[in-house]
C-alpha cells in the first residue's frame, strides 16, 4: 500500500539557489490526531564511555530497546541542532511485510538521534543509516529532509521484516536551483547508480528486491518507489495530490499533472523541478497553508464545506455511500497538525545564528511561523512539552490557544478566516523584518552573548505572539457571538453610548443552501394572508 494513516505529513524543499537569500529551507508539519504539538529541546552533552540511550517509539511512547551512547551530542531545538542540520519526514508505509518488529530504531528517534550527533547533512544520512544496519528499523516507510546550510537531500527507507536487521534505502541530492517536495508515498523512482557525490544507496537496495520476487528487470531501470511502495489511488490523490499542489506554484507548467493526481493518466510528476522564480522563507510559508484554493479540489468549495465554506472534514478520511468507496480531499494545511515549521539554514552567518526554525503549532492555515533560532539555550513556556497535554488544557500553552481560535473559526471559516489572516500576516511580515535586525546585533556579540540575545529575543517573540492570539480569540468570540456580526469602523466596533451595537449583521445563508433548504422542507414557506383563510 501507497499511503499509510498513521503519520500524514508534508515536506517541502528548496535548495540554496533557488530560494530568494541563497538560504537552504525545509519545511515540515507533524500531522497526527495524537500528538501535542511543543518545541523540543536538547542541550548539548558530553558522556562517559559505556553509557546506554533508552529508545522510546516516538509515536506512542513504547519503550523498544538500548542503544550505545556517542561521547559528545550538539544541542537540538525542534528538527534543527547547533550546526543547522535540519530534518523532516514523512511516512510512506510502503510494504507491510518489511516491518520489524523486533528492531529499536523507529522513525522519530532516528530523527533526533542523528540531529544530537551529525554536523552535516552527509553525517546525517551516515548516521541514521548506520543506525539502522546496527540496530534494525522499527517503523514503516518513510520518506526523510536532511539539510545543511549548503545541501538538502532526500532519503527514503523501508525495513527488511521481522528478524531481518537493517533497511533498504537510498539518498538523492536536490539540484541547488530545484525545489522538491514529498507528502507520504516514496518519490525516488529510478536514480544514478555511478553519481557518488549526489546519490547514496544501501549495497542491496536491488538484491533485496530482486531476493523477494519485487523487481526482475535491469538495474538502470529499478525503481525505488514503484519497488517499495507502489502506487494506488489513495497515494495518488491524497499524497501526490499534496506535492502537486506545491509544484503549481512553483511552476505553472505543473498545472497539467492535475490528471495523474485524479488517476487519469500515468506520467509521474518529477521528484524534483527548477521553480519559475526564487523561492522566499514566506513562500514557503504559504505553500505549507495550501488547501487546494483555486482549483476543482478546493477544500472551501462544495457541499462538505458548508455554507461557510469551512475548510475542516470529519474523519475517517475514506467514506463509503452505497457500497462505494470515497475520499475526501487532503490538503497541504490541514486541521490535526500538531506543529509544523520552516526551517531556514544561512551559510554566510554562524550556526547559532544561521538557523532559523519558523515553528508553530496546529493547523499551518491560521497559526502562526515564530523564528527559533538554533543557537537558543531554552524553549519558551507556550511552545514547552510539559505545558498541557492533548488531554490537559493549558490557557499558557501555544497549542491549545492556537487549537482554540482555529476551531472556533471553522464554524464560520469563510467570514473569520480574513480576521486571522490579517493578524497573521501583520506578525508575520514584522517577524520577517525584525530577523535581519537580530541578526546583525547577535553577530557583533560573542557566542555567549548571542546565545543569550537570541534566547530572549526566540521566547519574548513566542510568548508576545502566543498572547496576542489570546486577544484574538477573544475579538473573534466578541464579533461573531451567536452567529451574527458586529460591525466596525477604523478597527473598533460600533457602539452607541451605551456600549451596545445599534445594529448588527445577520449574514444569513448563501442562496444555493437556502434552496436546499426549502427543498428539503417545502413547509416552511411562510403562508400568504390568503392561504391563512383558506384554512378549514
Amino acid at each position: 500500500m501507497g499511503w499509510t494513516s498513521a503519520s500524514p505529513c508534508t515536506n517541502i524543499l528548496v535548495g540554496k539557489n533557488a530560494s530568494a537569500d541563497g538560504s537552504t529551507i525545509i519545511s515540515y508539519s507533524a500531522d497526527s490526531y495524537f500528538l501535542f504539538g511543543a518545541l523540543y529541546y536538547k542541550p548539548a552533552a558530553t558522556y562517559p564511555a559505556g553509557t546506554m540511550v533508552d529508545i522510546y517509539e516516538w509515536d506512542t511512547g513504547k519503550y523498544l530497546g538500548k542503544i550505545k551512547q556517542v561521547e559528545k551530542t550538539y544541542s537540538v531545538v525542534g528538527n534543527m541542532n547547533e550546526h543547522q542540520v535540519c530534518i523532516g519526514e514523512t511516512t510512506f508505509g510502503g510494504r507491510e511485510e518489511l516491518v520489524d518488529t523486533t528492531a529499536i530504531i523507529d522513525y522519530g528517534s532516528l530523527m533526533y538521534l542523528a540531529l544530537q550527533r551529525a554536523r552535516t547533512a552527509r553525517e546525517a544520512i551516515k548516521v541514521m543509516t548506520d543506525l539502522v544496519a546496527e540496530y534494525g528499523y522499527y517503523s514503516s516507510g518513510e520518506s526523510f529532509s536532511i539539510a545543511d546550510p549548503n545541501e538538502v537531500w532526500i532519503l527514503e527507507m523501508i525495513g527488511k521484516g521481522t528478524n531481518n536487521k537493517g533497511a533498504v534505502w537510498v539518498a538523492q541530492r536536490l539540484p541547488d536551483d530545484c525545489v522538491s517536495a514529498h507528502a507520504n508515498q516514496a518519490r525516488i523512482t529510478t536514480f544514478p547508480f555511478d553519481d557518488k557525490n549526489n546519490c547514496l544507496y544501501s549495497e542491496d537496495v536491488v538484491v533485496f528486491a530482486r531476493e523477494k520476487g519485487y523487481f526482475k528487470g535491469k538495474n538502470k531501470d529499478f525503481s525505488f518507489s514503484d519497488t517499495y511502495a507502489p502506487l494506488d489511488y489513495l497515494a495518488l490523490r491524497i499524497c501526490e495530490g499534496r506535492v502537486w499542489s506545491i509544484f503549481r506554484k512553483a511552476d505553472p507548467a505543473m498545472e497539467k499533472y492535475i490528471t495523474y493526481i485524479k488517476g487519469e493518466t500515468a506520467e509521474r510528476m518529477p521528484l524534483w523541478i527548477k521553480p519559475t522564480a526564487k523561492i522566499s522563507v514566506q513562500n514557503v510559508k504559504d505553500y505549507m497553508r495550501d488547501q487546494y484554493e483555486g482549483t476543482e479540489l478546493d477544500m472551501t468549495k462544495g457541499v462538505l464545506a458548508g455554507p461557510f465554506g469551512s475548510k475542516l472534514r470529519h474523519s475517517p478520511l475514506t467514506f463509503k455511500v452505497d457500497g462505494v468507496e470515497y475520499v475526501h480531499e487532503r490538503p497541504v494545511a490541514t486541521q490535526q497538525t500538531g506543529f509544523t515549521f520552516v526551517g531556514q539554514m544561512r551559510s554566510w552567518l554562524p550556526d547559532y545564528i544561521g538557523g532559523v526554525l519558523w515553528f508553530g503549532v496546529d493547523d499551518a492555515a491560521s497559526c502562526l511561523y515564530v523564528p527559533m533560532y538554533c543557537g537558543i539555550t531554552k524553549v519558551p513556556a507556550c511552545f514547552d512539552e510539559h505545558n498541557g497535554s492533548l488531554l490537559e488544557y493549558s490557557g499558557t500553552s501555544a497549542f491549545w490557544i492556537y487549537n482554540w481560535v482555529a476551531n472556533y473559526a471553522y464554524g464560520k471559516y469563510s467570514f473569520m478566516m480574513p480576521d486571522i489572516k490579517k493578524v497573521q500576516a501583520h506578525w508575520e511580515s514584522d517577524f520577517n523584518t525584525l530577523v535581519p535586525a537580530i541578526d546583525k546585533v547577535a553577530a557583533s556579540m560573542n557566542e555567549t552573548e548571542a546565545r543569550v540575545f537570541l534566547t530572549n529575543f526566540s521566547n519574548s517573540q513566542a510568548e508576545t505572539s502566543t498572547e496576542a492570539w489570546k486577544k484574538l480569540g477573544e475579538y473573534l468570540l466578541v464579533k461573531y457571538m451567536d452567529g451574527n456580526i458586529k460591525k466596525e469602523e477604523n478597527g473598533k466596533f460600533i457602539q452607541n453610548s451605551f456600549h451596545i451595537p445599534p445594529s448588527i449583521i445577520r449574514a444569513g445563508y448563501p442562496e444555493e443552501y437556502l434552496r436546499q433548504a426549502v427543498k428539503e422542507k417545502p413547509g416552511l414557506k411562510v403562508k400568504t394572508e390568503e392561504e391563512l383563510k383558506a384554512r378549514n
